[in-house]
């Protein structure tokens, strides 16, 4: 794809791919799939253009059917998240929306107060960046480096913290909805003071968002650098982890020359045997902290919309039963309703 191919060629797309994410200010959907990823996600996500509408409006009434007091975002945009990463099946769709919010729910130190500004520490550390280049499949690479953390500076929510809304950040991109992501997890430096941290409890609450409630497309895991203590890592994690994901690891170990069978070249940084320059964490970091207030709004801040009205909030659940009982609920499918 000739746009693809541009992104490849530039530095960190803060005006390109993120210029049409969806915002929660926005109160219209408008896709910005192209051509081929809109062919792509027919084949792969048995996503059909004409019924597309018709989808969100089927998930959205089955919302307000099977959880009235349930307070989410009904809009168009966020709906489509959830179709996508379960293949517009509507039920598993629905199951992972309320999975999404049990999981905010009961994990209040992982998102009280969920912000960019409340994890810079972490993102100084380089523990977590986003590299800026694609791969070829037009999926990100999501790079984790848990040596680059000190226990002593801050508990481990902090980093899930980080992951999280990471996550959130690219999976406004709907070109990230339909191509996935790509974990690249570098163990170099990690020993007990780190992996100690990281038992049964917190690889089920851990494992519990990834694999079951976020709407994101997770197409492989790599894993390089791992110490002779990722094996013990690997058997807390094995027992929550689905079949399916469990095929998605590779353990490449420090052969860089396997890595780069998966991961081309040019897309990786010199640390990696890369030809894309030295890691830069100072371009996700930017992208994630200038992206405050749509975090404030979308995790902190639940009684307005930016404008200060109260338009398109479920504040109660009387509110909730006026909307229903209008003339059709389907004229509210391009709106944009904030229900936290």
């Amino acid at each position: 794809m000739a746009e693809e191919n541009d992104l490849l060629e530039k530095d960190y797309p803060v005006e390109s791919t993120l210029e049409n994410e969806q915002s929660p200010k926005q109160r219209t959907y408008i896709c910005s799939l192209t051509p081929e990823l809109i062919a792509k996600a027919r084949e792969e996500l048995q996503e059909k253009p004409e019924w597309r509408l018709r989808d969100v409006q089927a998930l959205r009434d089955m919302i307000w059917k099977d959880y009235p007091n349930l307070k989410t975002r009904i809009d168009d945009a966020f709906l489509l998240r959830f179709l996508r990463a379960r293949k517009f099946d509507y039920d598993r769709a629905l199951q992972l929306l309320v999975k999404y919010h049990g999981c905010r729910r009961d994990w209040p130190e992982v998102f009280n107060n969920l912000k960019p500004s409340a994890i810079k520490p972490v993102l100084d550390s380089g523990f977590l960046t986003v590299l800026p280049h694609l791969d070829t499949k037009g999926q990100r690479i999501v790079c984790i480096r848990p040596g680059r953390w000190a226990p002593s500076n801050y508990p481990i929510t902090e980093n899930i913290r980080a992951i999280y809304l990471t996550l959130e950040k690219l999976i406004q991109s709907e070109e990230t909805q339909v191509n996935g992501i790509i974990i690249l997890a570098d163990y170099n430096g990690v020993g007990l003071s780190q992996a100690s941290h990281f038992g049964p409890f917190m690889a089920k609450k851990v494992i519990g968002i990834l694999q079951d409630g976020f709407p994101i497309r997770i197409k492989a895991v790599h894993v390089i650098n791992e110490p002779r203590i990722f094996k013990g890592i690997f058997a807390i994690l094995k027992p929550f982890l689905k079949e399916k994901i469990v095929n998605r690891f590779f353990l490449h170990g420090s052969d860089l020359s396997s890595l780069h069978q998966n991961i081309p070249q040019n897309i990786l940084p010199v640390e990696y045997g890369g030809s894309a320059g030295n890691m830069d964490i100072s371009a996700w970091n930017q992208i994630l902290l200038s992206a405050e207030e749509d975090f404030v709004i979308e995790f902190c801040q639940l009684d307005s919309i930016g404008d200060g009205s109260q338009h398109g909030l479920l504040a109660s659940e009387r509110e909730l039963a006026e909307m229903m009982c209008e003339e059709s609920p389907r004229g509210a499918k391009s709106q944009l309703y904030y229900c936290y």
